[in-house]
Formats: C-alpha cells, structure tokens, sequence
C-alpha cells in the first residue's frame, strides 16, 4: 500500500507545499491507489523533508525522487511520449520551479504584508497548531532565506526572481492546456503543485497577481485540476 506523508492542505488544496501537492497530482495522474496523511513532524521523514512515501516498507523521500522511483518500479508510461528535448526542459522547467519554491515560502513567511494572513488561515484550519509554534517556524525560516541568499534581496527583487520563473512556464505552455501535448506528464503535476499553491489561495502577493494576469497558467492550473479530480 502506497502512503502518501505531506503537510496539511490549505485553501482547499490537498497540501499547502508543492512538493507535496506535486506528489499528489503525480499519483492522481498516473491512477495510483494511495492513502494520504497529513503530519507537520518531519522527524520520521527521509533527511527531515517532507513529502515522503513509503511503499511495501520501502520510504523515499524528495518529490523528484518519489516520482522517479513510482516511474520506474510501476512501469509508469506518463512521459513515455515524450522527446529528449521535452526531458531536458521538464528538467530546466523543474530546476527553475526550485527557485521559486523560496519566492513562495517567502511570500508567506516573511513578507509583513501578508504573514499574518497566512498564519491566520492556517490557525483557522488547523486549530490544534499552536500560534507560537507557527512563530517559531517563522524565524527558522528567516535563518533558511539568509542562508539560502533570498533573505538578502530586497523585497522588490525577490519577487522579480518568482515572477521571471512563471513567465518562463507561461511562455512555454503557449496557449496549450499541458506542456507537452494533449494529455499531461509529470512535469504538468510539478507546475501544478507551484501554480496551485499561489492561484488558489486567497492571498493577493505579487506572484499571485501575476498569475491572475497569465490565462496560460490559470488555464494549465484549471486543467491539472479537473485531471486529479476524476476518479482513479
């Protein structure tokens, strides 16, 4: 049996980080069986990290990890089609989405204008998560920006960064519903995790405003969206 450890959702997301939400459009895609918990102890988790799976007593830990390990062990054909040129951009495309990961965890962490609306909708979700303990993570996460480097731009410049990375993922979908043709590939479950976790919520940063500007990413979210949602 397949289990799926991710943080909670959020938003009416199935979880507020997208490797998480990554692994789970992955697993919907491809028609895999799977339970999913939510948990925010990473302790037991692979290096620390979530998402993890574990699989017949097998853990994997890393969302690039995990999908490859369900591609190769279940004989996945999801990227069959795909042309080399098509695996080295899911591979730029997915190096370029690790940058905006910190664009995003910044937007709610850090930035004063809207840390208190995240932690807000997360307190009001979760009433058994303590406000101390969402202060807490806070200042980790400003130790990981610093360290990291994206705590030392100034405001304007790290929201550039996110930008510039979904300008390239909207230039690439070019009007189409999936990045690679007709039917979605695994990249379209990593976009998915990202887009998703800035369109859906109901926090109006500047990555957000920017989506709402690009029907190429609202029509991709929407797409990824209806996918997951059919029943395995």
């Amino acid at each position: 049996m397949i289990t799926l450890f991710s943080y909670p959702g959020l938003y009416g997301l199935e979880d507020n980080n997208p490797y998480g939400l990554k692994v789970f459009a992955f697993l919907k895609l491809c028609g895999l069986r799977f339970e999913h918990r939510h948990i925010v102890d990473t302790k037991s988790a692979p290096r620390g990290q979530l998402p993890y799976v574990t699989d017949d007593g097998e853990s994997i830990g890393d969302s690039d990890a995990i999908v490859a390990y369900f591609k190769r062990e279940y004989g996945l054909d999801i990227d069959q089609a795909l042309t080399p040129m098509q695996h080295d951009l899911d591979f730029l495309i997915r190096r370029a989405l690790d940058d905006l990961y910190w664009v995003m965890s910044y937007s709610r962490w850090s930035d004063p204008r809207f840390w208190p609306l995240f932690k807000h909708a997360f307190l009001s979700a979760y009433p058994d998560v303590t406000a101390d303990s969402l202060d807490a993570a806070r200042q980790y996460n400003f130790e990981r920006y610093r360290y990291q480097g994206i705590g030392r731009f100034e405001t304007e410049a790290v929201y550039a960064r996110g930008i510039a990375d979904l300008q390239v993922v909207s230039n690439l979908l070019g009007g189409n519903e999936f990045l690679f043709g007709a039917q979605p590939a695994s990249i379209d479950a990593c976009v998915y995790g990202f887009v998703a976790n800035i369109f859906f919520y109901d926090i109006d940063t500047p990555l957000k405003q920017f989506v709402l500007t690009r029907p190429d990413l609202v029509r991709h979210c929407r797409a990824v969206r209806a996918a997951i949602a059919t029943p395995a």
